[in-house]
Parts: structure tokens; C-alpha cells; sequence
């Protein structure tokens, strides 16, 4: 028996992709990670995992959806690409630096999950909830079952 599906909390700013952005296309390459920890992370994600979709940069930051990962992590095109935001002249096709995943779209919740209404909660995650720890600047980060199931019961 395989394990259950883990859960994953994934940071983009609306003006770059929202959740619209991803319904409309359906599946999306998580393009342009370049912080180590949030690049081991997509390394450990398998298909099927779910994703929380969360705005970030915006004037109302939180939860708007959910996703879930569509594919293994492979190395990310544009680290390769000098014309990119994200080039890293490092990187090489034969030691890529910088993996990513493509992510499916699941739904919109029916309303967003505002962070101050999940820092009101803040006990009930626990100190290892990684979104409201202080320094904290991960734009991907794992989820317990708990915690998953405390944020979408706000919804």
C-alpha cells in the first residue's frame, strides 16, 4: 500500500500567475525556484500530492486554490535560458542546478484564506508551519495532513 499523498503549499504572485492562470491552462511548469530548501522540496513531491495555492505580493496574501503536482521533478528550462529572468550561467545541462514540476489545476476555494486569518490560528499549525514562522521566505514548503486539514476547514 502506497502512502497517502502529501501536501504542499506553493507561493506565486498573482501579476506573475494566479490560480485564474492556472485553471485557464490547466497544467503549468512551477517555473523559476531559486532558493535551495524550496528546490529540495519539489525534489520530494510525487504526482498526486496536493497543492495549496497561495498569492503572495498582493493586496489580500493567502490561500486561493488548491492544485496538485503533475509530474516528478525535472531540471527547470530556464536556468538554461539567458534571455530569462531566472538564468543561472552556473547551470548546465549536464548539472542542472534547478529542478521544478508542473502542477494541475484542482479547483478555486470557494473563498480565499486570507494569512492574517491563518496567523489567527497560528497554535492550532504549530510552530513548524513554515508560512507564519518568522524569516521565513519559502515559496514552497510542506504541509502536514493536519495542518491541510485545519487551513481548508477556513474555507
Amino acid at each position: 500500500m502506497s502512502p497517502r499523498p502529501k501536501t504542499w503549499l506553493m507561493k506565486s504572485e498573482p501579476g506573475e500567475f494566479s490560480i485564474d492562470d492556472l485553471a485557464r491552462v490547466g497544467r503549468e511548469p512551477w517555473t523559476g525556484v531559486r532558493n535551495y530548501q524550496a528546490r529540495n522540496y519539489m525534489r520530494q513531491m510525487q504526482v498526486g500530492d496536493a497543492v495549496l495555492f497561495y498569492h503572495s505580493n498582493c493586496a489580500l496574501p493567502g490561500i486561493y486554490g488548491l492544485a496538485e503536482v503533475a509530474s516528478p521533478a525535472y531540471p527547470d528550462p530556464t536556468q538554461f535560458d539567458p534571455a530569462s529572468d531566472y538564468y543561472d550561467p552556473k547551470a548546465s545541462r549536464a548539472e542542472p542546478r534547478w529542478d521544478l514540476v508542473d502542477v494541475r489545476y484542482v479547483r478555486h476555494l470557494r473563498r480565499p484564506i486570507a494569512l492574517e486569518e491563518i496567523r489567527r490560528h497560528a497554535d492550532a499549525l504549530g510552530e513548524d508551519f513554515a508560512l507564519i514562522r518568522r524569516g521565513s521566505r519559502l515559496s514552497v514548503l510542506p504541509v502536514s495532513a493536519a495542518q491541510a486539514r485545519l487551513l481548508l476547514a477556513l474555507e
